[in-house]
């Protein structure tokens, strides 16, 4: 696994595989962002604003869809996806965009 990006642009949506996805990886910083944010009680608003680059009061659906599912996948990083990390990462079929 290559180290993942700082600041990366996300998806509309999280990945909902049951597998470690290439995208996961790409953006475990992210979801580590969104956790610590959860965890201080920060506004879900200006974590979609800062964390995911999207803006809720020009895009708010976009946005909360956005922050809800990588926040759930975020949650299932701490829960099942760490183990496929621990055993290589996501599968080389699984590398591109959820």
């Amino acid at each position: 696994m290559q180290k993942p990006p700082l600041d990366p642009d996300v998806a509309d949506e999280a990945p909902s595989a049951p597998i470690l996805t290439g995208y996961d990886e790409e953006h475990l910083i992210t979801y580590l962002r969104l956790l610590d944010a959860e965890r201080d009680g920060a506004d879900w608003k200006e974590v979609a604003k800062i964390v995911l680059h999207i803006d809720p009061t020009r895009e708010p659906d976009r946005a909360r869809r956005a922050w809800e599912t990588h926040l759930a996948r975020a949650r299932w990083m701490t829960e099942h996806g760490y183990r496929h990390l621990l055993r290589g990462g996501a599968p080389p079929h699984l590398t591109g965009p959820p």
